[in-house]
């Protein structure tokens, strides 16, 4: 977005009485390029509490990436309706092309395991991404649970998305299992766990599915992709059958040749799943990565300062909440916190 079409939103900000929550800058690379930046000064975490099927909304104590607090007394922000009643890994979706600055969405697995049993989730499990939508961070709607997947599909799990700017639409991925077109109960043994992808504009109308990720026979899922710029991404998804998460490194684009960092930095640690990767505002070149430890108390953070060379380490004194499950961080600026206060309230 150049200079001349951003000073007319600028000018109209100023002589706007009640400014809307949405951020003012150039959002073609808001919270995707590694530098800091002064007009983000917080964070806004969506997350799951240990079993509790609902979404949760976490703010920073100031500008401290690695300190939140629960917004509305700790109570859910957002409470599935459709689908199984049960929503999981909420990823906060940053709006794209026309959409920048303007809309934002919340995707989340339908799953409320309090009504099933993990091998049914797996076999009859939705094949739907539950979708929310927002212009301002803080008011979301127009819920809807959107079929992505046909019936040799077993589930559709931890979706997240992000803006190809190539494409000029919003790339979607998750995680399936699949079986026989002739196994229409699902008795039988599935296809390794593999990440599907496809195309929206709008995430109610999606291009029909493909391979992303086919690791076969490793089972993959909990996909998260950070950009870098200049066609450089870089990846971290779980091996479910190791149970380890583990980075690759893109330089020729999301669809171009992923390879892993040299050595033991691939694997960043074990019995972890769902990462959730974001920048921090203040130091530039530093990224924040968190691991949902499973079996234990939830999200730990993980920094580096050298994302590309896949070098990690676990954050010392952090004030980091405990039993926060797999979601994502949105860094943003003191007008979106503001909103979020005063519409839900902080839990000191």
């Amino acid at each position: 977005m150049r200079l001349r079409t951003l000073l007319p939103l600028f000018l109209a900000q100023l002589t706007t009485p009640t400014p809307t929550p949405h951020q003012a800058l150039d959002f073609t690379a808001y919270s995707l390029t590694p530098r800091a930046d002064p007009s983000l000064t917080g964070y806004l975490g969506a997350f799951f509490l240990g079993d509790k099927p609902s979404i949760y909304f976490y703010v920073s104590n100031g500008n401290n990436a690695l300190s939140f607090r629960a917004l509305n007394g700790g109570k859910p922000v957002i409470n599935p309706t459709k689908g199984t009643q049960g929503v999981r890994d909420p990823a906060i979706i940053v709006g794209g092309g026309e959409e920048a600055g303007r809309k934002w969405y919340i995707i989340s697995t339908d799953l409320n395991i309090g009504k099933t049993t993990w091998d049914t989730a797996q076999r009859q499990g939705s094949r739907g991404i539950f979708v929310w939508e927002s212009i301002d961070l803080v008011n979301w709607s127009n819920e809807r649970l959107v079929t992505v997947e046909d019936a040799t599909a077993g589930m559709v799990w931890a979706p997240e998305a992000l803006w190809d700017a190539e494409k000029g639409q919003y790339l979607v991925h998750w995680a399936s299992k699949f079986y026989t077109a002739s196994d229409t109960k699902h008795t039988g043994s599935p296809s390794a766990i593999r990440i599907r992808h496809a195309y929206t504009s709008d995430f109610k109308t999606f291009t029909t599915p493909q391979d992303y990720i086919n690791k076969s026979p490793t089972n993959v899922i909990d996909l998260t992709i950070l950009p870098l710029g200049n066609q450089t991404y870089v990846r971290f998804l779980k091996d479910e059958s190791a149970k380890t998460v583990f980075t690759e490194i893109s330089t020729t684009g999301l669809f171009g040749t992923w390879t892993r960092p040299g050595g033991s930095n691939a694997v960043i640690a074990s019995g972890v799943e769902g990462p959730a990767a974001y920048w921090d505002n203040l130091v530039a070149g530093k990224a924040h990565l968190l691991l949902d430890f499973y079996g234990g108390d939830g999200y730990r953070p993980y920094e580096s300062a050298d994302v590309k060379g896949g070098k990690w380490k676990a954050s010392e004194g952090s004030g980091w909440p405990k039993n926060l499950r797999h979601g994502s961080v949105l860094p943003v600026n003191e007008t979106v916190i503001s909103a979020l206060g005063k519409k839900w309230g902080m839990n000191d």
